[in-house]
C-alpha cells in the first residue's frame, strides 16, 4: 500500500468513477491506474469498486470506508508538507480563498490590499462560486479557506466560524414612490416587481423567510448572483432591488437610492470555512484575522483542534 494508490482511488471518485478522466488528471495512463487499484484491493482483500466488465459503476460499502480513511491520510500528508513550508519559508507560499461575488467585490478588497502588503511573497488566489461550490472546494482541498453567507454551516466536515452580521437594503431609482414611505413594509414592497439574488446566494433564504412569515407572496421578477447586475436592472426601471447593504455605495451608485430593510429582513451571518484538522500556515491565520478581527489565531486553531 502506498500514497500513490490512495491518490488514484481519491481521483477516481472525484472524477465520477471515470478511470480515464482520473488518469488524465493525474498525468498517467488508464492501465496504470487500474493496475494500482487492483493491487490495493488484493492487499486489503476487498473489492473497492463494483465493476461492469472493465467499467467502474459504483463504490462498495467497504470501499467507502477505505475512501474515507484514504482521504484523511491524504489530508494529513498535505498538512505535513504545510508544516515543512511553514518553518522553511514563513513569508512565502500560496493561499487560496473561495468566496461569492458579493464578498469578493465589497468585503474583501481592503483585506486583500493589507494582506498583500504584509506578505508580498505569498501568491493569493481568489475563486468565486456559489456557497455550495465554495464548500466543495474547501472539502476537496482545492482552496484553503471558504467565505460565504449561505450553506457553509450545513457541512459537518467543515469548521465554520461566524465573521460578521449584515443587513439587506432596498434600492430604487430616484423619485420612486417607496421613498415617500415613512417606514417601509413588506406589503408595500410586494406591490412592485422585485429584483434580488438567486436562491442560495447572499441571504436569499432570509428574504424568502420574511415574506413567508408575513403571509405575503412577493413578485420576484428577476434574480441574479451579482449585486451589480441587480442594481443595473433597477436603474433600467425593471423593478426594485433587494441587495446586501454593503453592496450599496452612494458615491458609486449615484443613480439609485437606498432604503434600509433591516427591520423587515433578519440579519445574515457571513462565515469562514476550513477543513477539519487542516494545518493552516501563519499567513492563513493572519488573513482570517484581517477579515474578522475577533477570529484570532488562538480562536481558529482551537476550532480546528490544533495547537496555535
Amino acid at each position: 500500500m502506498n500514497l500513490q494508490q490512495l491518490r488514484y482511488l481519491n481521483e477516481i471518485v472525484r472524477c465520477g468513477l471515470n478511470i480515464s478522466d482520473a488518469a488524465n488528471a493525474l498525468y498517467t495512463s488508464q492501465p496504470g491506474v487500474s493496475k494500482q487499484i487492483k493491487l490495493l484491493e488484493e492487499e486489503l482483500g476487498i473489492d473497492i469498486f463494483v465493476r461492469n466488465g472493465k467499467r467502474v459503476v459504483a463504490i462498495t460499502e467497504p470501499g467507502k470506508a477505505v475512501l474515507d480513511i484514504a482521504q484523511r491520510v491524504l489530508r494529513e500528508t498535505e498538512n505535513l508538507k504545510q508544516v515543512g513550508q511553514e518553518f522553511r519559508t514563513q513569508d512565502s507560499g500560496t493561499l487560496t480563498i473561495a468566496t461569492t461575488h458579493t464578498q469578493a467585490r465589497y468585503a474583501l478588497p481592503q483585506v486583500v490590499k493589507e494582506f498583500t502588503k504584509s506578505y508580498p511573497g505569498v501568491k493569493l488566489g481568489l475563486h468565486q462560486g456559489s456557497p455550495t461550490q465554495i464548500a466543495e472546494m474547501v472539502l476537496s482541498g482545492e482552496v484553503d479557506i471558504g467565505i460565504a453567507t449561505e450553506s457553509l454551516a450545513l457541512y459537518d466536515e467543515l469548521v465554520t466560524l461566524p465573521c460578521y452580521e449584515w443587513h439587506h437594503c432596498v434600492v430604487v431609482p430616484p423619485k420612486h414612490p417607496l421613498l415617500l414611505e415613512k417606514r417601509l413594509t413588506l406589503k408595500k414592497l410586494a406591490q412592485y416587481p422585485i429584483i434580488t439574488y438567486d436562491f442560495a446566494f447572499t441571504g436569499r433564504n432570509k428574504i424568502n423567510q420574511a415574506f413567508s412569515e408575513a403571509g405575503i407572496e412577493p413578485n420576484i421578477a428577476l434574480t441574479a448572483i451579482d449585486a451589480d447586475v441587480i442594481k443595473t436592472y433597477v436603474e433600467l426601471g425593471l423593478g426594485v432591488g433587494i441587495v446586501a447593504q454593503m453592496a450599496f455605495i452612494p458615491e458609486r451608485d449615484k443613480h439609485l437610492r437606498m432604503i434600509d430593510a433591516g427591520h423587515l429582513i433578519e440579519p445574515s451571518t457571513t462565515r469562514i470555512a476550513i477543513r477539519q484538522n487542516q494545518y493552516l500556515r501563519g499567513f492563513g491565520y493572519h488573513f482570517i484575522e484581517l477579515f474578522a478581527p475577533q477570529l484570532t489565531r488562538d480562536v481558529v486553531a482551537k476550532a480546528l483542534h490544533l495547537t496555535a
